[in-house]
């Protein structure tokens, strides 16, 4: 079997420092990008949604006819002399 070298070791955990910091670096300049783009998904998905609950609601209004307003009895006053 081969041995790993102190070098290799060394290299290799260098390697992996390098990479979490630059990912690290990376997430701080791309996460407001993806911050602001899943806010205009979530923004656009709760409009759509509300659009539907209105054309909803503007259908049922359409479909049950309104009751006709009733003033009251017709009374037919006579006059007394």
């Amino acid at each position: 079997m081969d041995t790993a070298s102190l070098q290799s070791v060394v290299r290799t955990i260098v390697t992996i420092i390098l990479v979490y910091y630059l990912l690290k670096f990376l997430m701080r300049l791309l996460a407001p990008y993806l911050v602001q783009q899943m806010a205009k998904k979530a923004e656009e998905h709760l409009k759509k949604q509300f659009e539907q609950q209105q054309a909803q609601q503007n259908q049922a209004q359409k479909e049950t006819p309104k009751p006709k307003k009733e003033v009251g009895d017709y009374i037919d006053y006579e006059e007394v002399e």
